[in-house]
């Protein structure tokens, strides 16, 4: 478990670093956030803890093998690779509040291609993969549904920020792509 700690200890010190280093300025339009971030922090916040507290109570096993953590553990390495890759292709225009930039360009290269929103992909995927972490079915229920549905509130108040400043070129990026899984979602 030496490894689960130190991949959360990681994880848990770059998203405390994007939101205090990467935030809109004071010249950008910061009105369209809607408070989703403090959402966020809260629901991921509550879900963990009682994801965490309930792996501890319960015994209801995803599957029964002795190493399966090690598969949660890839996945969130996966996912925060994913997220960081993501944010380094949005560049300049990446904030953890929901902001539109000056001079803010539509990302439609790199993963934003292939998904809207490429960097919540790789944060779900983590999320997914620390309740298969603790292999019980409850756990990963309490984590992943509620953070699930909290992003999906996120990324509709981005897509209505994104829809406002870029109109109909927004529209056929949408027409053109999925919200987090080519093909699927």
């Amino acid at each position: 478990m030496n490894l689960f700690y130190i991949i959360s200890g990681i994880w848990l010190t770059a998203e405390i670093l994007l939101n205090r280093l990467v935030r809109s300025g004071k010249g950008d339009n910061q009105k369209v956030d809607s408070n989703t971030e403090r959402y966020l922090w809260i629901v991921i916040a509550i879900a963990v803890t009682l994801g965490v507290y309930v792996s501890f109570i319960t015994y209801q096993p995803i599957v029964l093998l002795n190493n399966f953590s090690y598969v949660g553990m890839a996945l969130m390495i996966a996912g925060i690779l994913l997220r960081i890759i993501a944010i380094k292709q949005l560049g300049k225009y990446f904030t953890v509040d929901v902001t539109i930039r000056q001079e803010h360009q539509l990302m439609q290269s790199g993963l934003y291609k292939h998904v809207r929103h490429p960097s919540y992909t790789g944060v779900l995927l983590a999320f997914l993969g620390l309740g298969i972490t603790f292999n019980n079915w409850y756990s990963l229920l309490i984590i992943f549904i509620p953070v699930f549905s909290v992003f999906v509130i996120r990324m509709s108040t981005e897509e209505k920020a994104l829809l406002a400043q870029f109109g109909e070129a927004y529209k056929n990026y949408i027409n053109n792509t999925k919200r987090l899984l080519p093909f699927i979602y």
